[in-house]
């Protein structure tokens, strides 16, 4: 993990949309830190003047999961014990269904710029990046996909064209992780207060790439499997880095598995296109598979829409209502 030290609380993401909150100004003689890493006995923090270990106590246990702290977060800590007291409210909050369990886990909080890491090799795939701009969308933050393993690929600008139908304006950088000239790239979306996260499957780069925009050996590599495209973990852990011209950029292991619930907003808006074509169907309720007058089937005819891209919401959709009502289920069990 990076140790470089901030020069104001603004290289860590400091704004004011967190000094305003209530709490900063009810708690005068609290510190404000972030929570960088979460280890299994204590919670890593950096504030102003550096970095700070402190124990979780027992009583954030009783909260929920998403109340207590999580990577990204900012919290106010008592300078004397080193404890922390207080949970600051959160933006940009990246979360998924965790496997197996049936809760939300939040990936990373208060986060601006989210690279979707993939590779111009047979790991990439369409239906998987629409996922990740749907929880992208969900958390309103800015989505930009990044393609590596650019120096591998005997015509990477493919890969580039395919990720660039997922939505208009889409921003598509094609890059060598391994190059930091190749990275240089990126450095607009890790401007000073911005705090950028990655995500990605294991194997893709994204440890890599945070060394390159670190310009150190951050994190460890490894290198991916040449018969499947598809890697092993190399981080074992969320950690949010200092980066040289201030901001910061997280790294997560690879996701196997990426669960959408509380997200029927970020789906929307990642196929609203076919919401907009819903409209026109005859039906208000018409679930465009074969009712008659369903506009959505109609643009599929006409090939104004992929059936593909039709499939992918659905799947969507089904997912995320699912979750969603059993997290609701599990909490009305609860309570």
């Amino acid at each position: 993990m990076s140790v470089t030290r901030p020069d104001s609380l603004g290289d860590l993401g400091w704004a004011p949309f967190f000094e305003r909150q209530p709490l900063v100004e009810q708690h005068p003689d609290l510190i404000p830190a972030r929570v960088i890493a979460i280890q299994r006995t204590h919670v890593v923090l950096m504030h102003a003047t550096g970095i700070w270990e402190s124990p979780l106590g027992g009583r954030w246990f009783q909260y929920e999961v998403e109340g207590r702290p999580a990577v990204g977060d900012w919290v106010l800590i008592d300078a004397a014990s080193g404890s922390i007291e207080q949970l600051l409210d959160r933006r940009g909050v990246l979360k998924r269904m965790s496997a197996g369990m049936g809760e939300i886990q939040i990936i990373a909080s208060n986060i601006d710029v989210l690279f979707l890491v993939t590779s111009c090799n047979a790991e990439f795939n369409l239906r998987r990046l629409e996922r990740y701009l749907a929880i992208a969308y969900e958390a309103e933050v800015t989505p930009v996909v990044v393609l590596t393993k650019a120096d591998l690929a005997q015509r990477p600008e493919e890969f580039a064209s395919q990720a660039g139908t997922l939505k208009p304006g889409l921003a598509v950088h094609v890059v060598n992780a391994l190059d930091v000239e190749s990275t240089a790239v990126l450095s607009a979306w890790c401007s000073r207060g911005q705090t950028i996260a990655l995500l990605g499957s294991s194997g893709v780069g994204k440890s890599t790439l945070v060394n390159s925009l670190m310009g150190t050996q951050t994190q460890l590599t490894a290198e991916i499997r040449e018969d499947d495209g598809k890697g092993r973990h190399t981080t074992t852990h969320r950690s949010l880095h200092l980066l040289p011209g201030g901001g910061m950029v997280l790294d997560s292991p690879g996701m196997r598995e990426l669960g959408i619930a509380q997200a029927e907003a970020g789906v929307e808006a990642m196929y609203d296109e076919i919401e907009v074509l819903g409209l026109g169907c005859r039906f208000a309720d018409c679930a465009h598979g074969t009712e008659p007058g369903c506009a959505v089937q109609q643009a599929i005819q006409e090939s104004r829409l992929d059936a593909e891209r039709l499939n992918g919401y659905q799947k969507l959709k089904r997912e995320e209502a699912h979750n969603s009502a059993t997290l609701a289920g599990r909490r009305k069990r609860r309570d």
